[in-house]
């Protein structure tokens, strides 16, 4: 990437800086959660269930309060965590089943790394030493592991006093809603009509792990006049008002932290039990303590994302008009409700039509528990899940109707000379040009070209097969509306806070509600707020993640930050400037209506006298001279709520080399021309859609949190659970088209999730582009050379020409997009 910086007189939005924040990450002059070290602070250590369902019938811990340092060992009864439920803030139906979750298991384990004691010592050594001697005795019970057979009758339950392992069903129906035609319509004329087809496909979302950089980290100091909580979340905030809640802690005398967070992924947004945990510990000993995950403890017992089954079907005129669409939807809870656990996949059920105009649409979605790990959160957040089924659908219509799969989703998309357009799902997509994007992204990857090359190949037998695969994309952004947001019975609201500190020197403070983990919001918000009010972008500092110094804020997810936080600042900026106008034009001797602001400066209209917004913050501080009834201050604050989602979208493209004799996949190049309105700053937008797209080919090829038969983690190490590195990963070519919101003043729209939601079906149609001619029609995620070599073996030999459903575990949790480990091995042999 190259910054290139514009001359003095540019404005600072589109300006590509490096960030602020970097000088003080990468010289390690930072503060980590597990950085923090009290006076008197004591080390805590869980002690978590080997089991995936068993009921606890005695805990021995003798051994444990034995082991030098250790401080204490405690069960949930001494902490009376068994009368603490952990939040649930998303009922989805009234009916919902939620059990109650506790920071410590009483009774039952409910997935393996389900937490049954807490050892608490004088330094972490000990206690982690101490967690060892503790013994457990567990009366194993059968897991439950598979979401159909979960349904099924006489299925073991995860929760029995709910008589049901189904948490809660989710319909919406565009008929009914009066936002489309009816499905059931559409379907029975498609059935009954030469001229139209109904195409019917099962798709499997695997279960993904956040993997963040810094693992879960809390810190808590329990001094009563007000309790201090450092945890590495995404939403100090929200653990704020959470916990105050869940503890009966007036909320006044409540502080969250969030130093700096080493990513999060969704993975940290959250109220975790051991946050709860911390504090009822803290409370019962009277002294600071502190908790740091281990690796394994992260990818064990931090939620999980994804897993969900999906049955798509979809009705179309043979000449590619589609008809209907109806998706059911089938989503693993895990073990228990966490934060927005149970509304994940409802985001996603409203963008399941896509780019597409598909006039009438249904979705259902049965949320069920096993006993895994909860799920919650993960990059996307629902939208992934809709955009692999409606692009992986595209393609297999596309195959139905021996259309060119492009040609067919030009047929379907809405242009761009349509928008605003109302989607049978009942969102308004504000604006977009699918078409620009579309003909960029073609003409960087040279789509015709490789297409030829593509067919020379099948003509020639080569081993080594060319796939392409598209994902034409949208997704919503800005968890937005308040009001919508209400009538999904979410417990939260849409909008984000900012204020505005003008300084007696000049210089200004931008206290957000964001919580940043590592998107560049401190530089970004400078930018913004130096062209709002006319100042140097080295004047201006940004203070967040602190309920102190920022009380008010809804904190980051959902690629929110810039659409919501960011216009927060501006209303903050304009209330400023608002403020100073009549102090501006006392200085002046001016009537008010006669100043005009530009560039930091009030002047009098066609003249040259003027004073700068610095020269009225001095006089505020001064208050010498101001007007009467004029209050000495021009600082402000302002509460921005969205009136509509942000609809980023954009066309990937890519090309991949498949060994038709091994399974090998190599990607050969990706194109992604992407539209995410107003850009305030290209290289942090660059970034973005880089780790994004790590992100989501990760997915298609590398990673599955795997479970054996009895319901334990085979992925709980970097060993198991494969991420790809540089070397994995293609050059990508990137590019942007432009279209702003129109639902915010900057035009600004969202870019933290794009790449992770489109590259998935991209990929994986472009694994099954290369092999589809032998017969192969699907091949689950992540798309590994074993799966890849079986999908093609079975269809060469009459099978169905799919892999992934069934595979032996061991050989389905390898992950490994490139051969690398002996279980990508066709023979499943030894290198």
């Amino acid at each position: 990437m190259t910054v290139t910086e514009p001359s003095p007189s540019a404005t600072e939005v589109g300006r590509g800086r490096l960030r602020k924040e970097d000088r003080r990450l990468v010289t390690g002059r930072t503060q980590w959660t597990d950085n923090i070290a009290l006076t008197g602070m004591l080390h805590c250590a869980m002690v978590r269930s080997p089991f995936a369902h068993a009921t606890i019938t005695g805990i021995d811990r003798a051994a444990a309060e034995q082991v030098p340092g250790v401080v204490a060992v405690y069960t949930a009864s001494d902490l009376a965590a068994d009368t603490v439920a952990l939040p649930n803030a998303w009922s989805v139906t009234p009916d919902q089943k939620a059990p109650a979750a506790h920071p410590l298991a009483p009774t039952t384990v409910n997935f393996a790394g389900d937490a049954v004691a807490v050892v608490v010592a004088r330094n972490a050594a000990a206690a982690k030493d101490a967690v060892e001697k503790v013994e457990v005795d567990y009366d194993p019970l059968d897991p439950v592991l598979d979401m159909e057979e979960a349904l099924a009758a006489g299925a073991t339950l995860v929760h029995p006093h709910l008589g049901t392992n189904r948490s809660a069903v989710w319909r919406f129906d565009s008929g009914a809603a009066g936002t489309g035609g009816d499905v059931d319509e559409a379907f029975e004329a498609a059935e009954s009509d030469p001229d139209q087809i109904v195409v019917r496909r099962r798709f499997r979302q695997q279960r993904l792990i956040p993997a963040f950089m810094e693992p879960r980290s809390v810190v808590v100091d329990p001094n009563p006049e007000q309790l201090t909580m450092w945890s590495a979340t995404q939403v100090p905030h929200i653990l704020r008002t959470m916990t105050a809640m869940t503890l009966g802690i007036p909320e006044h005398r409540l502080r969250v932290i969030a130093p700096d967070v080493g990513g999060g992924f969704g993975g940290k947004l959250q109220v975790t039990p051991e946050e709860i945990l911390l504090v009822l510990v803290a409370q019962k000993l009277g002294k600071p303590v502190k908790w740091t995950e281990t690796r394994s403890e992260s990818l064990l017992s931090g939620h999980h994302g994804r897993d969900q089954i999906q049955k798509l079907t979809v009705s179309a005129r043979t000449d590619g008009t589609i008809t209907g669409l109806q998706v059911d939807l089938l989503a693993d809870m895990g073990a228990y409700l966490r934060i927005l656990t149970s509304g994940v996949p409802i985001l996603g059920g409203f963008m399941y039509p896509g780019i597409y105009k598909i006039p009438a649409y249904r979705f259902s979605c049965t949320n069920v528990f096993t006993t895994k790990t909860p799920t919650d959160a993960v990059r996307g957040a629902g939208r992934p899940e809709a955009t692999f089924g409606i692009e992986r659908l595209m393609d297999e219509l596309a195959v139905e109707l021996g259309m060119e799969p492009m040609e067919l989703r030009r047929k379907n998309w809405i242009t761009h000379d349509e928008f605003p357009y109302m989607m049978a799902s009942s969102l308004t997509y504000d604006t977009g040009n699918y078409e620009a994007a579309t003909e960029k992204a073609q003409e960087l990857f040279d789509y015709e070209g490789l297409r030829r090359e593509q067919a020379q190949r099948r003509r020639s037998g080569d081993t080594i097969q060319l796939g392409i695969g598209i994902s034409t994309y949208t997704e919503m952004c800005g968890l937005a509306p308040s009001r919508v947001l209400g009538s999904l019975n979410y417990g939260a609201g849409g909008w984000e806070h900012s204020s505005i500190r003008m300084l007696p020197t000049g210089k200004v403070e931008v206290v957000t509600g964001i919580s940043p983990h590592g998107q560049g919001h401190v530089t970004s918000w400078c930018q913004v707020a130096a062209d709002q009010l006319g100042v140097s972008f080295d004047d201006v500092e940004v203070l967040h993640s602190d309920t102190a110094s920022a009380p008010r804020g809804l904190d980051t997810y959902g690629s929110r930050s810039l659409s919501v936080g960011g216009i927060a600042v501006v209303k903050a900026a304009e209330k400023v400037i608002v403020k100073a106008l009549p102090i501006a034009a006392h200085m002046l001797e001016a009537a008010v209506e006669d100043i005009e602001f530009h560039g930091g400066r009030f002047s009098v209209r066609g003249t040259d006298l003027g004073v700068t917004i610095q020269d009225v913050a001095l006089a505020v501080f001064t208050a010498h001279d101001l007007p009467d009834g004029v209050e000495p201050s021009i600082d402000a604050e302002a509460t921005f709520g969205p009136e509509n989602f942000s609809f980023p979208h954009g066309t990937h493209l890519c090309a991949v080399e498949v060994d038709t004799e091994t399974g090998w996949v190599q990607l050969r190049g990706y194109v992604c021309v992407d539209d995410v309105g107003t850009v305030v700053n290209p290289t942090l937008v660059e970034g973005q859609v880089y780790g994004g797209l790590a992100h989501g080919i990760a997915q298609a090829l590398f990673e599955e949190a795997a479970y054996d038969d009895s319901g334990t983690l085979l992925s709980g190490t970097f060993v198991d659970y494969t991420l790809p590195t540089a070397a994995d990963l293609p050059t990508f070519t990137t590019d942007r088209t432009t279209t702003p919101a129109t639902t915010n003043p900057l035009g600004v729209k969202g870019v933290g999730e794009a790449g992770t939601i489109a590259s998935p079906p991209a990929v994986v149609n472009a694994v099954l582009d290369a092999v589809r001619q032998y017969g192969v029609t699907d091949i689950d995620m992540p798309t590994t050379p074993y799966r890849v070599w079986r999908a093609i073996r079975d269809a060469r030999a009459g099978g169905q020409g799919t892999a992934g459903r069934g595979d032996e575990v061991d050989i389905a949790s390898a992950g490994a997009g490139l051969g690398s480990t002996a279980r990508d091995m066709p023979d499943g042999g030894h290198l």
